[in-house]
């Protein structure tokens, strides 16, 4: 491992937090592979013609005009001297996809307006430039959002679309050369501010921290295309941004700088299947600042313990760019790094090409249940109002799901929604749903979550710009029900897609006898991944988010060896439900209660300890003698393929720095809890707490089934206190048996506060355990 501030040693200067993993420069076989990439992306219609971007630039420089008569209307208007007026200004900078130089045609332009201290966001920048862009005729589909996290305008101007931020400075006047990568730019900053200008400051500091600014563009287009091919892009839905793909894919960069693409997107896909999250991806060492802004910081943060996978943004303050993914989606990007290494390798010996790479994820024929979540309105605008406040909160209901069922229940949300053209101002939504691999089949159980959805439902109606019309709905469908206006054309495939890779290798395993017949596998259909890959990607994952859980818990409780869900939520019948015998339980702890175990829960027995079990990347690929570039690439792929591997290992499994020194800072929490106080007056009976399933509620009860017809087992709801929970923050319930007897509970709630509480023996006799702490 290197020291912080490495690489690049071409300018003998060293970019990244670690030391390269390969210097070796590109082989003939990576020169015809780029070569390819690039026709294929630019057969693709990734790239914008002349005429296209000269009207971005000139919509730009429109833009900048506006703003700076905007900051001087308003300057007079505040009463400012005729000086004040003179000088007053405001610029426009760009950031995102189109300041990185990867954005496509018709992609949005995201832009930031730069003001003075008397220019406020809600009056003036949301209020009098809000009428004089809506006044000009240029400028349609005017859509201000201003109490979103990062507050936006988002409109077209002359065809082009534009997503318009706002910072407020605590200068009097805006210089013409202002520099927003100083840090001292975030003095007396509010947060909307600060969130704002991190924006423009992640991206130039992503330019500044690669290696080969061309090489990376090519790279983060085709990553950004495989996204969209496989389902993955979208951070509103739970999966990975813009942003998020450009920090991984810059990482690979700094770890082969001298790479060409080709190379790079195959070792994209080598590091990231072997990442052993939540350790974060970071291109610098975070940095501490002296403005005193909150950095992304595990030890002295709680709610930073929680995030999954941790993509850490570049400038100060360092955030976590990707706060958003859930346990599912993390699952379904791991099989997609997996697949895509899968593809890569056999690229290297002529089985696959680039469009085996890109091969559209078959979403409608992956799964045999979905949610589908119909979204309506009364006219055209208030639809794109109601559907846009309605996806930002689906990915709650991800976590919903999820935390009800205690990860037995699967949700796989397609990014992006569909319309019926029958139907007027209407768009609707799906999720794919699946058992977790794993879990128990009991004949005639079901996953009931209809109080699930309710709740969902009553959170979205609670929308403020809400009007009458706007209405959402949710309902579970089969997938031979799935409507046809989902499929291009509108009309259904009569069978499925196209013999596609997973489905080949899905042959290829059971003709050679390595399948593994999960069960689950079996519910999913040929344009699924195959069973193989989807165990070892499962496993892998499970070490994952065991770790990520781990770190939510205060070292006492790091040696306990089961958990369950809170007796708060769960009823003794439910609890049957799951053939649990009550009776028991307390000759068989651990077996007869590990299927009702959150998997936020498993693997908790080491509270730092970093798994070092990794998913295998085979570094070498077979020769084919009648090829003389490929023999190099398998002759240079042989001989340095062990050193690779164990280079990818370190860097993948071992905590950054950001990450030592967990066990002393979680000393410290430890010790600032007082357990005798906490103990006073929380003993008591909880009987009365589970909130049982009604059968007669059970309009969205999801049967999910094997391919024999078995059901699956579920049907485990949380009470409805839990309605004051945030969702991004699941409870983490840790229990200890003694003797038969839950011991303690250690419950995290979404303020971060650690409650101890003392609950009921489940013994026969009932005795309540005392409390020991």
């Amino acid at each position: 491992m290197g020291s912080p501030g490495l690489m690049n040693r071409n300018n003998g200067q060293r970019l990244g937090i670690t030391e390269p993993i390969s210097l070796g420069g590109p082989t003939e076989y990576d020169v015809i592979k780029t070569r390819e990439l690039e026709k294929y992306l630019q057969d693709a219609g990734l790239y914008e013609n002349q005429a296209e971007a000269v009207s971005r630039e000139e919509v730009l420089g429109r833009l900048d005009q506006i703003v700076k008569i905007w900051v001087k209307t308003i300057s007079r208007s505040k009463g400012l001297n005729d000086q004040l007026v003179q000088e007053a200004n405001a610029k426009i900078f760009t950031f995102g996809s189109y300041r990185l130089g990867v954005h496509g045609p018709g992609a949005d332009i995201d832009t930031l307006c730069v003001g003075p201290r008397h220019a406020t966001r809600e009056d003036d920048f949301f209020g009098e430039l809000y009428r004089m862009l809506f006044d000009m005729p240029e400028v349609t589909e005017l859509h201000p959002v201003p109490d979103a996290h990062v507050p936006v305008m988002g409109f077209k101007f002359s065809g082009v679309s534009i997503d318009l931020l706002y910072a407020k400075l605590s200068l009097w006047v805006i210089p013409e050369d202002l520099d927003i990568s100083q840090d001292s730019i975030l003095q007396n900053a509010d947060e909307q501010t600060v969130r704002s200008l991190n924006g423009c400051r992640v991206t130039d500091q992503i330019l500044r921290l690669v290696p080969n600014i061309q090489n990376f563009r090519t790279t983060l287009r085709c990553m950004r295309l495989w996204a969209k091919c496989r389902g993955v892009y979208s951070n509103v839905s739970g999966f990975l941004g813009g942003i998020n793909w450009a920090l991984l894919v810059a990482r690979i960069c700094q770890l082969y700088p001298n790479a060409l693409p080709n190379m790079l997107v195959s070792r994209f896909f080598r590091v990231y299947t072997q990442w052993r999250w939540p350790n974060p991806v970071m291109l610098c060492a975070i940095k501490e600042g002296s403005l005193g802004l909150q950095a992304w910081d595990p030890r002295r943060n709680p709610k930073d313990r929680f995030h999954l996978m941790p993509i850490i943004t570049p400038a100060y303050p360092c955030m976590n760019s990707s706060y958003n993914v859930s346990s599912s989606t993390l699952r379904i990007m791991s099989e997609e790094f997996q697949r895509g290494c899968d593809i890569c390798e056999a690229m290297e010996i002529s089985k696959a090409d680039w469009d085996t790479l890109f091969e559209t994820y078959p979403f409608f024929e992956a799964y045999k249940n979905y949610l589908q979540i119909d979204v309506t309105a009364e006219s055209a605008d208030d639809l794109r109002k109601w559907k846009g406040w309605v996806e930002s909160r689906l990915r709650q209901l991800t976590l919903k799901i999820e935390r009800h069922t205690y990860n037995k229940l699967q949700c796989h949300p397609h990014p992006g929604g569909f319309s019926d053209r029958s139907r007027a101002f209407h768009c609707c939504y799906f999720m794919g749903l699946r058992r977790k691999q794993g879990v128990p089949v009991n004949e005639g159980e079901q996953f009931d979550i209809t109080l699930t959805v309710e709740e969902f439902k009553q959170n979205v109606n609670m929308y403020s710009l809400w009007k009458h019309g706007m209405e959402i709905r949710v309902s579970h469908v089969k997938r031979r029900n799935i409507p046809n206006f989902v499929f291009p054309g509108g009309i259904r495939p009569s069978s499925p897609s196209k013999v596609t890779w997973d489905s080949r290798r899905s042959v290829e395993l059971k003709v050679s006898g390595r399948a593994q017949d999960s069960g689950e596998g079996k519910i999913v259909s040929n344009g699924s991944d195959n069973e193989r890959k989807r165990a070892r990607v499962d496993d892998s994952f499970e070490t994952n988010l065991g770790n990520a859980k781990r770190l939510a818990l205060p070292p006492s409780i790091g040696e306990v060896h089961q958990g369950s869900p809170p007796l708060s939520t769960v009823s003794a019948s439910s609890i049957k439900g799951d053939d649990v015998d009550m009776h028991r339980l307390e000759e068989s702890w651990g077996e007869k209660y590990e299927n009702n175990i959150p998997d936020s829960l498993r693997n908790v027995k080491n509270l730092v300890e970093v798994s070092s079990q990794n998913v295998e990347a085979n570094g070498s690929v077979e020769c084919n003698p009648h090829n003389k570039t490929q023999a190099a690439a398998t002759v240079d792929s042989t001989s340095s393929g062990e050193a690779e591997k164990l280079a990818i290992e370190k860097i993948t499994s071992g905590p950054y720095l950001s990450h030592q020194a967990y066990s002393e800072e979680l000393d410290e929490l430890e010790n600032d809890f007082e357990y005798g106080d906490q103990d006073k007056g929380i003993k008591g009976n909880i009987k009365g707490g589970p909130v049982e399933s009604s059968s007669a509620n059970a309009a969205v009860a999801v049967q999910v089934t094997s391919s024999n017809g078995s059901t699956s087992s579920g049907g485990l709801y949380s009470n409805g206190n839990l309605e004051e929970l945030e969702v991004l923050f699941a409870n983490f319930v840790t229990f200890c048996c003694f003797h038969g007897c839950v011991y303690c509970v250690l419950l995290v709630d979404p303020y971060f506060y650690f409650v101890h509480t003392c609950c009921l023996s489940i013994l026969e006799m009932g005795e309540t355990c005392s409390l020991n702490a």
